[in-house]
């Protein structure tokens, strides 16, 4: 971080404890007037426009600096950050995106102020991961000028205190089109709020559309085109959880570290016992991994926007391209980001023990609101299944070259030849990036020779695609952290630092190596029998060939970081 971001980074740290934490627990009730009133002091700093042009009153920050921000608003500790993260990014982006001129300058400048609150009603309750099969109904008026919404939206986040809906309705039944919907239009009605098992403070109810009369310019984008606003808006959305994932469970790991410290059993610290160092280390150890590819793909969105701002494409056009190229990379910090937060919320609440289950310690609130992560913004089952989708079409449109390294990846399978070790310090860990690599050519290059041949068909193979999926996301999560601890490498001034992201590095890759194996294995299994089968699961054997590092003493050294230092320290 630069000097810039490192003070937006405090202002965030300081905003979250001068006006939220103080109210943390009426906020936890849904106190009425609370989230607007946090939320207008936020738009006060301009901390609900630095993503947006500067033309409609944004800051127009860059992407690194925008995702420091989420990531930190992550940390709020409730169920406030859904309240952000929707008035910033699924409310406002699809006018950002897809609005008109004029659009943008009635709805989206007092959305940046604070003075109108956005909700997205995408949802209903036969349309879930299904979104293109809602029933919201639009139809026009005789006269064209308007048209009539009847239909009802579920999990309506924001929509409780909302002035702006972004709706999605079937013009004439079968046309999927965005629309805005101003609060109080005639026949626009919420149901009560929703008992949630976790989220508490973030406003979800129903919404319900009695023949409610929208004008016809309020169309959003075009007729029959609602699918481009709802995909390319969930892309940033995916992104964003991850990002808030990684302050969450940053803010966790920081909890668990001090409660282990003071907590005394039998005349010690629980902190000085192997069993909770493991915890904690293992905590911190995902949350790093996790940590380095989100700001991995916060880089590369943001030299891609770069690039196409100086090749004459606006603010807009760029961002919006820049989060499309890497859809691939924003589901899998979705899905990452989701489990890792919830295994973090999960040891929070066992470091703490009988009192993490207690509401009055932060452990049970953190375990509760983790839960959500991995189902909202598509759920993580559906992001899986995107993740190969997306890969394999843009293989089909030749925009990436599958074909030649997965005959490659046979061929030399067939001749007997090993990838050789690369050489300085981190040698072996490129080697097993390369091997994991390889090892996802030859288990989806083999499925898709079996489709090809009409012997297998991915699309009823959901299992299949999963395993394929996984053996991505950690490679991807794998890689960005070799990247972050070679870059970090003769950077760190701290005595032993070093050692201990080696460690981190290290025990990762020795866990990650088993996963990625079993995962391979699983799907061979599914697809391959006999002799076929056998000879894969040989060549996966041959790309699992990771040398295992002691993870007891990696992980004790990782804890003895965190403890010595009473806190998250990375």
């Amino acid at each position: 971080m630069n000097e810039d971001q490192q003070m937006i980074r405090q202002m965030v740290i300081d905003f979250i404890e001068t006006e939220v934490y103080p109210i943390d627990a009426r906020m936890e009730k849904l106190e009425e007037g609370l989230n607007v009133q946090v939320l207008e002091k936020a738009a006060e700093l301009g901390l609900l426009g630095p993503h947006m042009p500067e033309v409609y009153g944004g800051m127009e920050l860059d992407t690194n600096t925008n995702t420091i921000i989420t990531d930190f608003f992550g940390g709020v500790g409730n169920g406030f950050t859904v309240t952000y993260a929707v008035q910033t990014g699924i409310g406002m982006l699809p006018i950002l995106y897809f609005g008109t001129e004029a659009q943008k300058q009635k709805y989206l400048v007092p959305a940046i102020t604070a003075e109108k609150k956005v909700c997205y009603c995408l949802t209903e309750p036969s349309s879930g991961s299904d979104a293109l099969g809602a029933k919201t109904r639009a139809d026009l008026t005789e006269d064209g000028k308007h048209y009539i919404l009847n239909g009802q939206k579920m999990w309506i986040s924001n929509s409780g205190f909302a002035d702006t809906f972004i709706v999605f309705a079937q013009i004439d039944g079968d046309k999927f089109t965005g629309f805005i919907v101003d609060g109080d239009t005639p026949g626009l009605t919420l149901g009560a709020e929703e008992d949630k098992m976790g989220i508490h403070a973030s406003s979800t109810r129903q919404v319900f559309f009695e023949n409610v009369k929208v004008p016809a310019e309020n169309i959003l984008g075009e007729i029959g085109q609602g699918h481009k606003i709802a995909f390319n808006v969930l892309n940033v959305g995916r992104f964003k959880l991850g990002a808030m994932c990684v302050g969450g469970a940053r803010k966790g790991i920081d909890y668990s570290v001090k409660y282990a410290n003071e907590r005394q059993q039998f005349k010690q610290s629980i902190s000085s016992f192997g069993a909770i160092q493991y915890k904690l280390a293992e905590q911190t150890i995902q949350n790093f991994a996790v940590e380095s590819a989100l700001y991995r793909t916060s880089h590369l969105m943001q030299e891609l926007k770069h690039n196409l701002i100086e090749e004459g494409k606006s603010f807009t056009e760029a961002t919006l391209i820049s989060a499309e190229e890497y859809a691939i990379e924003c589901a899998i910090m979705k899905v990452v980001g989701s489990e890792m937060i919830t295994y973090v919320a999960d040891e929070f609440v066992q470091v703490h023990g009988g009192l993490g289950f207690s509401e009055e310690f932060p452990a049970s609130r953190a375990y509760r609101d983790a839960r959500i992560s991995r189902i909202y913004e598509g759920t993580n089952e559906i992001n899986r299944l995107l993740t190969v989708n997306t890969l394999m079409k843009r293989v089909m449109k030749q925009e990436i070259d599958f074909t030649g390294p997965a005959m490659n990846v046979q061929k030399e399978l067939m001749e007997g030849v090993s990838t050789p070790v690369g050489e300085g310090k981190y040698g072996a860990e490129r080697k097993a990036i390369i091997d994991f690599k390889k090892a996802i050519l030859m288990v989806l290059g083999s499925a898709v020779q079996l489709q090809m041949e009409g012997k297998l068909n991915l699309k009823e193979e959901q299992e299949i695609v999963m395993n394929v999926s996984d053996m991505i996301m950690d490679s991807f999560v794998a890689e960005s952290l070799l990247l972050r601890v070679e870059k970090l490498n003769g950077m760190t001034s701290k005595p032993h630092a070093q050692e201990v992201y080696d460690a981190i590095l290290k025990v990762y890759f020795t866990d990650i190596q088993t996963k990625i194996g079993k995962d391979g294995a699983d799907a061979i299994v599914s697809f391959a029998e006999g002799d076929g089968a056998k000879m894969l699961l040989s060549g996966l054997r041959k790309f699992m060939r990771y040398t295992p590092t002691n993870v007891k003493k990696g992980r004790r050294l990782i804890a003895k970081q965190l403890i010595e230092t009473n806190g998250y320290c990375f």
